[in-house]
C-alpha cells in the first residue's frame, strides 16, 4: 500500500470497537461529511468506559494533501457506556426503509454489546454540522446519541439468572429488527430489536460463544464460533439439531484425560475467535483461532476443512472483514502490526456455479477440494502499534466538494491501534 490516502483519529483513550457508517445521514445527499462517519468505543479497565461518533473536520482534507492545520476527524458526539462495549455497529443499509414502530426518520441506530445488547438512536442536525468552524470542536448541540434499549434476558444456563456478558452480535442485512448475540454463556439469542424481546435463545456450544453471523440474505440461517473450537450452524426453522461446519484439530501431545472425564468432554482444542462471510459469496467464511497467526477459509459446501489458509502475519490475528464490492478482499489485522488485504477471487470456485439459495438447506456436498495455502496479500499497511480492530468503509462513490474537487471512488478501510484510527483508501 505504497503512499495511501490516509486519514487519521487520536482518541482520549484506548479503542476496540468500530464500525463505519453504513449509509449517509437520513435526508442528506452523499457527501463526505455523511459518508465519512465511523463510531468508536473504548476499552478500559473499569466502569468508565465511552462510545462515540467521529466525522470529517472538514472535506477538503480528502483533497488537499497539505492540509494538516487541524485533525482530519473530530468527535461529533459521546456518551457513557459502562463496562468496554464487545462489538458496535451501525444500522445495516436496509434499516433506512424499514417500517420501525418507534423510530424516527430523522434518526439512525448503532447497536453495542457488554454486558447487555444496547441500541442507540443518533440524530444530527446537517445544517448544525455544515456550519460548524474550521478547527473548532463541533458543539455537540447539533448531534445526539441517546439509549433507546437494553436487552438483557434471562439465561437458559443453569444457575445464570439473568443475562452473562455478551462477546459480539449480528445484525440482520435484510431485516434489521433482528439481532442475534452469543454469550459466554455459551447460548445465542435472536432479538427482535423493535419489539425489545428476545424470539429464541439456544444453547450454541459447549464452551463459550465468540462470534455470531447472519448468513447473507437469510433472515433464518446463522453460524457461530466459540472456545470449543468449532463452527456451528443454526437453522431457526428446526432449532432441534445444529450442524458443525468445523472444528479446530485436536491438538498434539496432550496429556492423557484425567481420572473421571465428563461425558461430553472433548480433548482440548484451540477456541475460533471470529467469523465472517463473503459477502459476495456466501459460500465462503473466514475465521481464524485464538493466538494464531493464520486465517482459515472454510466452504459451506465441504465442511469439515478449510479450502483455503492465509498465511502472511507473524503474530496473532486480532480481526478480520470483507469489502463489500463485487469481488471483496478480505482484510486481517493483528499483534504484527499489519494490516494485510487478500484477493481471494481466483482461488474459488466460479460463484455462479452454485449459488447459495438462502432458502435452502444449510449443506450441499461437494467434491473435497485440497486445502490451498496463500502467503501473498495483495497489499499491506504496517501501524505504529498492534491493531486490534478493524472497519470497511461501503463503497464510496465520487464526490464533488464544495470547492469544485472531486474525490476519486473506492472504499476506505479503518484500523484500531491504541488510541489512533487510521482511515486508509484501498
Amino acid at each position: 500500500m505504497t503512499q495511501p490516502t490516509m486519514l487519521q483519529y487520536e482518541a482520549p483513550w484506548p479503542v476496540y470497537a468500530i464500525d463505519w457508517c453504513k449509509t449517509t445521514a437520513p435526508g442528506q445527499q452523499v457527501r463526505p461529511r455523511s459518508a465519512f462517519r465511523f463510531a468508536i468505543a473504548s476499552n478500559t479497565e473499569d466502569f468508565r468506559n465511552r462510545i462515540a461518533i467521529v466525522g470529517l473536520q472538514d472535506e477538503r482534507v480528502l483533497v488537499e494533501d497539505d492540509y494538516t492545520e487541524y485533525p482530519d476527524f473530530v468527535t461529533l458526539v459521546e456518551t457513557q457506556h459502562g463496562y468496554p462495549a464487545t462489538c458496535l455497529q451501525w444500522q445495516p443499509s436496509a434499516a433506512a426503509n424499514h417500517a420501525w414502530s418507534s423510530k424516527g426518520t430523522a434518526s439512525e441506530l448503532l447497536a453495542t454489546t457488554g454486558d447487555s445488547l444496547r441500541v442507540w438512536e443518533y440524530t444530527s442536525d446537517g445544517q448544525a454540522m455544515a456550519a460548524s468552524y474550521v478547527g473548532r470542536q463541533p458543539s455537540g448541540g447539533g448531534h445526539r446519541l441517546s439509549l433507546k434499549t437494553s436487552l438483557a434476558g434471562q439465561s437458559k444456563v443453569q444457575g445464570q439468572g439473568t443475562g452473562a456478558p455478551i462477546t459480539s452480535f449480528s445484525w440482520n442485512e435484510k431485516a434489521p429488527n433482528l439481532i442475534v448475540t452469543s454469550s459466554i454463556d455459551t447460548t445465542c439469542t435472536v432479538w427482535n430489536i423493535d419489539t425489545q424481546s428476545a424470539i429464541t435463545q439456544l444453547i450454541a456450544h459447549d464452551r463459550e460463544v465468540y462470534d455470531v453471523a447472519w448468513l447473507p440474505g437469510s433472515t433464518d440461517i446463522f453460524v457461530s464460533v466459540g472456545a470449543d473450537g468449532s463452527l456451528r450452524a443454526f437453522d431457526l426453522r428446526s432449532l432441534e439439531h445444529s450442524t458443525i461446519l468445523y472444528e479446530t484439530p485436536v491438538p498434539k501431545n496432550i496429556p492423557p484425560p484425567s481420572a473421571s472425564p465428563s461425558s461430553s468432554a472433548r480433548p482440548p482444542t484451540s477456541p475460533l475467535l471470529r467469523i465472517a462471510f463473503n459477502p459476495a459469496d456466501s459460500n465462503y467464511m473466514s475465521t481464524f483461532h485464538m493466538d494464531g497467526t493464520d486465517v482459515q477459509i472454510l466452504d459451506m459446501r465441504s465442511p469439515g476443512q478449510p479450502v483455503m489458509e492465509l498465511k502472511g502475519h507473524r503474530a496473532q490475528v486480532n480481526a478480520l472483514g470483507w469489502g463489500s464490492t463485487e469481488n471483496p478482499l478480505l482484510a486481517t489485522a493483528g499483534d504484527d502490526c499489519q494490516l494485510l488485504l487478500w484477493d481471494l477471487a481466483g482461488y474459488g470456485r466460479v460463484p455462479s456455479a452454485s449459488p447459495r439459495n438462502a432458502s435452502s438447506g444449510l449443506s450441499s456436498p461437494r467434491p473435497d477440494a485440497k486445502k490451498r495455502v496463500i502467503t501473498e496479500p495483495v497489499m499491506a499497511y504496517t501501524g505504529q502499534s498492534e491493531i486490534v480492530n478493524l472497519a470497511w468503509s461501503p463503497p464510496m462513490p465520487g464526490m464533488t466538494l464544495s470547492s469544485g474537487h472531486t474525490t476519486a471512488p473506492g472504499e476506505w478501510i479503518a484500523v484500531a491501534m491504541g488510541k489512533s484510527i487510521k482511515a486508509l483508501k484501498v
